[in-house]
Formats: C-alpha cells, sequence, structure tokens
C-alpha cells in the first residue's frame, strides 16, 4: 500500500531543484543543482534491473530475514546489500532503499555537487552546505520539532530511518523512530531495521544503543520511543524552528 510522503513537504528552501522519480515500490524524492529526472529515472531501472534478475535467479535473496551468501559474480549492489545485512544480522533487502539511494545518488554527483536522494525515508545525501535534516517518528511529540545537522564536511552520508509504528516495511519492534547515519547508506538501512527490531518499548532504547555501539561502520544512531529518545555517535540535533534544509 502506497505511504503518502508528506514529509516532503517541510522542505522550504529554494537553493535546490526538487523532482520525483517512481517505478514501482522505488519512490524518490531527488534534490540537486538541476533538473536530472531522466538520468535518476535511467539509473532506476538499470539497478532495479539488475536486482530483479538477480531474485528471478535466487529467490531466497528476496525473503531471507537473516543474512545469506551471494556469488562472486552477483552485481555489486547485491554485494553491497548482502555485506550490509551480514554486519548486523538481518536478512539483505532490509537494505534496498538505501542502497538505490546511494547507488543512483553516487550516478548523479558527476552532473551535480550537491546531491539528495530519499527513498521512503532513507537518505544519501552529498552538500556544500549546512542541511537539517527533521525527524518524523509518527504521533511521538518530537515528530516536526528537532532535526539533524549535517555539514558538508561529512558527505558524502546515509541517513537511514526505520520505524515499527510508521508505514509498511517490515520491523519486529515497535521504535517511533530509528535514525541511523553511516558513510553506506545501504549498512544505515540495514542498521536501522536490526536496531529497530530491538525496541518494543521505551526501556529497549538502552538495548538498541548498545547494540548500535557495536556494528563498525556506523557515524551515529537516534532511538525514538514516545517522548523517550536515545542517542549516541557523532549526531547534533536541533530544535526544528523555520525551514528544513
Amino acid at each position: 500500500m502506497y505511504q503518502p510522503r508528506f514529509y516532503r513537504h517541510w522542505i522550504k528552501d529554494k537553493d535546490l531543484v526538487s523532482f520525483n522519480v517512481v517505478v514501482k515500490e522505488t519512490d524518490l524524492y531527488v534534490r540537486a543543482r538541476r533538473n536530472l529526472k531522466k538520468k535518476t529515472l535511467k539509473a532506476v531501472l538499470r539497478y532495479r534491473t539488475l536486482l530483479e534478475k538477480y531474485i528471478e535467479h535466487h529467490p531466497d535473496f528476496l525473503t531471507a530475514l537473516t543474512p545469506i551468501p551471494v556469488e562472486q559474480d552477483a552485481p555489486q549492489m547485491v554485494k553491497t546489500m548482502a555485506e550490509a545485512a551480514k554486519g548486523v544480522g538481518v536478512g539483505p533487502m532490509a537494505s534496498v532503499a538505501g542502497v538505490i539511494a546511494e547507488y543512483v545518488g553516487k550516478e548523479l554527483l558527476p552532473f551535480s555537487p550537491e546531491v539528495i536522494v530519499e527513498n521512503g525515508g532513507d537518505i544519501f545525501l552529498k552538500t556544500l552546505k549546512r542541511r537539517l535534516i527533521g525527524v518524523y517518528a509518527g504521533d511521538s511529540p518530537f515528530t516536526g520539532r528537532i532535526a539533524l545537522e549535517i555539514q558538508p564536511e561529512e558527505t558524502p552520508l546515509g541517513v537511514c530511518t526505520s520505524s515499527g509504528t510508521v508505514g509498511h516495511s517490515l520491523s519486529f519492534g515497535r521504535a517511533d523512530a530509528c535514525v541511523v547515519l553511516s558513510f553506506s547508506t545501504a549498512l544505515a538501512d540495514a542498521a536501522a531495521t536490526a536496531i529497530g527490531n530491538l525496541i518494543a518499548g521505551v526501556d529497549d532504547i538502552p538495548r538498541g544503543i548498545e547494540f548500535a555501539k557495536c556494528i563498525e561502520g556506523l557515524k551515529g544512531v537516534v532511538v525514538i520511543k514516545g517522548d523517550q529518545i536515545g542517542v549516541w555517535g557523532e549526531v547534533k540535533i536541533l530544535p526544528l524552528i523555520g525551514d528544513i534544509q
């Protein structure tokens, strides 16, 4: 079922061009220095075709809920997904939104020095100025009231969110939002799922944070359940006043 991406309307700054590209389950909101919609669509179709063909011959890759090995000659994006899953103990498809955002985003960088690709709450960004990423956590009072500050020297960066109370993605937990930052967007996506799976209630937030500390390659984590929040790593949270950038 389609989930409206109403949080996209929070973005009000005018320095980048915004456009959407939708192919089946992939729903990208892209911002760049110029309209790169045709190049984005071409990239999405290519990466989706690679993944769909691999799944056609390896159906377990689609349904596995734990890490599985892949062949040496598998497409690089498939290997990236498998590696991300292995690092956190989930199935490879837990990183699919993040890996597509990252691969498409990097393909657009030669045509725009700044690129932000959001795919269902999972973000790849390369920026030349300070940006704020608003946090959406369902009915939590933190929704729309806090933002992550991202400095240009921190990018390219992946910022991915998993929720057990918002959207249709599979989660075994009940976190309102588990936000993970990593230089690998695929890893950030898989880790957000894995950490979010541990959060049934507010008492589980410390457990999720401790698990995050053991995952190699993470830059920071934010876990939100109701009116409680846990933060670890290189994360700067600001009160959200005015427009998201």
